[in-house]
Parts: C-alpha cells; structure tokens; sequence
C-alpha cells in the first residue's frame, strides 16, 4: 500500500530563540508535518521539551500537523497534555507503558492519530496485537535520546520485514524512520518500504533549507 511521502522536520535541531519562524521556513520549503522529539532523562538520556513548545506553534498559527514522539516513561499523563496542546499524532514506545493497548486508547478517546515506536532493539512483534490501533510506525535507526547519530544499517531490514507485516495485514498504516536520515540515504530507506521521514539536523543545519528539502524531495522522486 503506497502512501505519499511526508517529511517531518524534528525542531530539536531548530533554533529555539526563532522557532516559529524556523518552522514556518521548513513548511514552507515543502515539509509536510513538525516532528516533536520529547524526552524526558528518564526513559532516554537527555531532556527536551513539554507540551507548552506545541501549544505556542499552534498559537503561532503553525496548522501543519504536528507529530509527537514521547520518550518519555511513564507515558500517560503526557498523552493528555500534549493532546490538549494541539498534537495530531501522538507516538508512543510500548516499553515505556505497562498497558500498550490501554495507552494507544488513550492517544484515540483524545482524537489524535496513534504511532508505535520501535527502538533498535524491539522486534516488530510487539505489533501484532494492536495492528488496527495504529496509524504508524516509527523505526528508530538510531538508539533514541540524541540528535545527529548515525544511521543503523540493520534498520533498511526492519523495514522490509515491517512493510511486509503491514501489507499483509490489509491496515492503512505509515512507515516513518528517524534517526540518521538524510538526501543521501533517503532513496534507499523508502526503496525499503518507508513513507515518512524525520530529519532535524539534515534539514534545519543545512546552509540553504530551501534548497536542501527540495534535494530531498527530488531523491524521492
């Protein structure tokens, strides 16, 4: 099942004195969704930001869906936080709940969009009992807590393997990646099966923004 292919800048690689108009220039570029990277050195080994940053893009008039990856352990209270905030897709790791299904209901009762993320180690398994929850899947090509890591090579198996589990499962559900993505591998992680992106430092570090998202989206093509 073929979906069009998003690119999700992550804003923790932006500069945070402009953010709103740093994300504007990104949008504007041809980006699709804002990436949200929350952590809370806790579940991951460094810290970031809270539903507040969400709510002032929305209140800045950023209407481009925001999508929020929570690292944060345990995970509930903050579902309800950001998804008052404003969030649109709310992704989750099932390491970090005691109750994955109890969890993505709540991500659903709160009208957002739900996502699983699969840390390098978690096997796609972990799926298999709550397929049709989903929205999305988020393939960590890195191990989660850091921006500008390097890719995992084993992560281009993963997924195939995940492309093959969803296909075969007749579910509507995006395959996103982060985690060392950039214009020079972009082509081969969606030959694998991917059809969202996340990219902070390769896209907000680039000298010229506009230019580089327009590589990224002509490798796509």
């Amino acid at each position: 099942m073929k979906n069009e292919f998003i690119l999700s800048p992550s804003i923790l690689s932006a500069d945070f004195a402009k953010l709103g108009d740093e994300v504007n220039e990104v949008l504007s570029a041809g980006c699709q969704w804002v990436h949200f990277d929350v952590m809370d050195n806790h579940y991951v080994p460094n810290l970031s930001f809270g539903s507040m940053i969400c709510k002032a893009l929305k209140d800045h008039g950023i209407d481009a869906p925001i999508d929020v990856h929570l690292m944060v352990e345990p995970v509930d209270s903050m579902i309800e936080q950001f998804s008052k905030a404003g969030a649109d897709l709310i992704t989750i790791h099932p390491e970090a709940t005691k109750h994955l299904h109890r969890s993505l209901s709540l991500i659903k009762d709160a009208g957002c969009k739900a996502g699983i993320a699969l840390n390098p180690g978690t096997p796609i398994e972990v799926l298999d009992e709550v397929l049709p929850m989903i929205d999305l899947v988020l393939v960590m090509s890195v191990n989660p807590g850091f921006g500008g890591q390097a890719f995992i090579p084993a992560s281009l198996d993963k997924i195939k393997r995940l492309r093959a589990k969803i296909d075969a499962s007749g579910y509507n559900i995006r395959i996103s990646v982060d985690g060392g993505v950039n214009q020079d591998n972009v082509r081969e992680i969606a030959d694998c099966g991917a059809d969202t992106f996340v990219m902070g430092s390769a896209i907000f570090n680039a000298e010229n923004r506009a230019a580089r998202v327009a590589q990224i989206i002509a490798n796509l093509s």
